[in-house]
């Protein structure tokens, strides 16, 4: 049998070669909060969608750039900025507080690959809209969000691989279920990110901080 300090050594070794590989500074808190401020911006969007919606799809269907569509937009973006600059932060902050570096090569393998399907859904969303199959935005949306959880999952924590295949179910179910759109909306970017920070938390920062 190995000694004590032998599988120390072991342990030690494993842990900087997954540091090495994989982006391990993801905040559990950056997704509970993501959560969070998806679930304000669908309420948001709830209240101004169906406060008048003859308003807002007349417009719509008249045209494509009306201002009606502008305060989505600015939920939606808002919303992004927020959690984007809210995961950055956090995720600076974890890292110095290990004394690690936040932009590492395996940091930006995983941004690479989350980046790269989320363009493509940006791209495939733009048309969507320009050709007015508005009902299908929310589950497009999660689905190629959770295609890039999924890619970018071979190079952080694997339960990100987890998360975005329960982002492609919800966005699937959003598809067969277009009229409850902004619902699953809300599941998947709300309450999934809230339970993943929560579980993210549980898992690693609170009992296991060392552990992948």
């Amino acid at each position: 049998m190995l000694s004590h300090n032998k599988q120390d050594d072991i342990a030690q070794i494993r842990a900087i070669m997954e540091r090495s590989t994989r982006f391990l500074s993801l905040s559990a808190w950056a997704s509970l909060l993501a959560g969070v401020y998806a679930l304000v911006g669908a309420w948001l969007a709830y209240k101004y969608i169906y406060f008048a919606p003859q308003v807002l799809y007349g417009h719509l269907q008249n045209n494509l750039f009306a201002p009606q569509v502008v305060p989505l937009l600015l939920i939606a973006g808002s919303v992004f900025v927020m959690a984007a600059a809210t995961g950055i932060g956090l995720s600076w902050h974890k890292a110095r507080k290990a004394g690690e570096r936040l932009w590492t090569r395996s940091a930006r393998r995983a941004l690479a690959n989350f980046v790269i399907p989320m363009m493509a859904g940006v791209v495939f969303i733009v048309v969507l809209y320009v050709r007015g199959y508005y009902g299908l935005i929310a589950a497009s949306t999660l689905i190629f969000y959770g295609l890039a959880l999924l890619n970018a999952g071979n190079f952080t924590f694997s339960d990100v691989r987890t998360l975005g295949m329960l982002q492609m179910f919800t966005g699937l179910l959003a598809a067969i279920f277009p009229s409850k759109g902004l619902l699953f909306w809300a599941m998947g970017f709300g309450l999934l990110h809230i339970v993943y920070g929560v579980l993210l938390h549980w898992k690693y920062e609170r009992k296991h901080p060392a552990a992948k």
